[in-house]
């Protein structure tokens, strides 16, 4: 099946229990058991059930199922937040003493779970570049991690995920890829060498802003050395799936940080308008791009662009889409707050992948713990404004956008 249809009738859309199109909404604390021995023997995962929704829910498994069959994974973990799934799968595998080494173009809230993860003894070393060479220089022996986004947000740096992968795979580390700005509709970070995707399922895949959410999807092909990864050493004998066995069995399930079964149930819905959004928001977004290149006073910042220093990428990776997220500078922080309030559409909101476009100053907001350097690096500038772009008119909104900056003059 091609991917709009593997998206409404994959293996992962079940036959529900009463015949439903979509999911029940399992919204209950806990199931009933009608005797402790089989209530014994699904709380000792040897047998298949529900117990307690923080731990598993039915909605939920849902959900990760379909995730799971676009992405191409041997499973799915879903979490709170894309924050929350983040953490996790960093704790699955890192304990005190060890390196990640992350692209530096990251979500500033990211950064900041970086910068936390030190008080824990997890060292971040950042690559200015999220290629090949400039990661395998960064690598030590204690590296247990390559971290990175597929399309950086807001800079819009490109992962060459095929070689950053040979990288990381000739030293005996997983790389895990953030593909939430990407979307499994643009790109599969998995059939490229990836080990493991995480998408904040918060954005395009909800795609309503209706609900918070994370996914952690294991590719289940990585070899691993469970004398360099002490903290998988007590699931040996899971092989490839042991990360998965341990993020379900151990460090999600003793965090707390589950999705909710109302959130799972909103994405699931959302999720059966992935491909038609995301091919709209696209146009929308190389068109408004386009049109904005060129105008004296503002630098755009778009893939599709042919100057844009990863264009080629484009279709390499991404299936021949930019992505739902521009930006621009617009030659200083007065003008940018200026641009920004005299839209009529765009609403000024922190969210990316709404079907409505969102517009904010990044520097002032998700980037206001970060100093300059950190800023710059993420590709966040004094007079930057970042666009998601929405699945409005296309007229309309490059109209709005031109007007706001004529009128900033």
């Amino acid at each position: 099946m091609q991917f709009d249809t593997r998206l409404l009738h994959g293996r992962a859309i079940q036959r529900f229990a009463n015949r439903e199109i979509l999911p029940p909404i399992s919204q209950v604390s806990a199931y009933r058991y009608g005797s402790m021995e089989e209530f014994e023997k699904v709380f000792a995962h040897k047998s298949m059930g529900y117990a307690y929704t923080r731990i598993g829910n039915p909605t939920v498994s849902a959900f990760e199922q379909r995730i799971n069959e676009l992405e191409g994974g041997i499973g799915a973990v879903c979490c709170s937040s894309g924050m929350s799934a983040i953490m996790a799968s960093i704790f699955a595998i890192c304990e005190s003493g060890d390196e990640i080494v992350a692209s530096s173009g990251l979500y500033g809230g990211t950064i900041d779970l970086f910068r936390d993860l030190e008080k824990f003894g997890i060292h971040t070393v950042f690559s200015h570049e999220p290629d090949e060479e400039e990661i395998r220089s960064l690598i030590t022996r204690r590296t247990r991690l390559i971290f990175g986004e597929l399309i950086s947000n807001p800079s819009l740096k490109v992962m060459d995920v095929q070689k950053v992968s040979k990288a990381a795979h000739e030293n005996n580390i997983p790389l895990f890829v953030d593909s939430t700005t990407a979307t499994p509709y643009i790109a599969n970070p998995l059939s490229l060498g990836a080990d493991v995707v995480i998408h904040s399922t918060s954005k395009y895949i909800n795609g309503g802003g209706n609900s918070i959410g994370g996914i952690i999807v294991d590719g289940g092909k990585f070899p691993w050395d469970f004398d360099k990864y002490k903290v998988l050493s007590g699931f040996k004998k899971c092989k490839n799936m042991a990360l998965l066995v341990r993020l379900r069995t151990d460090i999600w399930e003793n965090l707390g940080g589950c999705m909710a079964p109302m959130n799972a149930f909103f994405s699931y819905i959302g999720l059966d308008t992935l491909s038609l959004r995301m091919e709209r928001i696209c146009k929308n977004a190389e068109a408004l791009a386009k049109a904005l290149d060129g105008i004296e006073g503002i630098e755009v910042n778009y893939l599709t662009l042919k100057d844009h220093p990863y264009h080629s990428f484009v279709e390499s990776e991404l299936r021949g889409y930019g992505g739902g997220i521009l930006s621009f500078r617009a030659g200083s922080r007065e003008r940018a707050f200026k641009i920004i309030n005299n839209l009529k559409y765009a609403c000024i909101a922190s969210n990316i992948g709404d079907v409505r476009t969102l517009v904010i100053h990044p520097a002032s907001t998700i980037y206001i713990h970060s100093d300059e350097e950190t800023r710059e690096a993420a590709g966040v500038y004094d007079d930057t404004v970042r666009v998601s772009v929405g699945i409005e008119d296309q007229n309309d909104l490059v109209s709005d956008f031109l007007e706001a900056i004529e009128g900033s003059k």
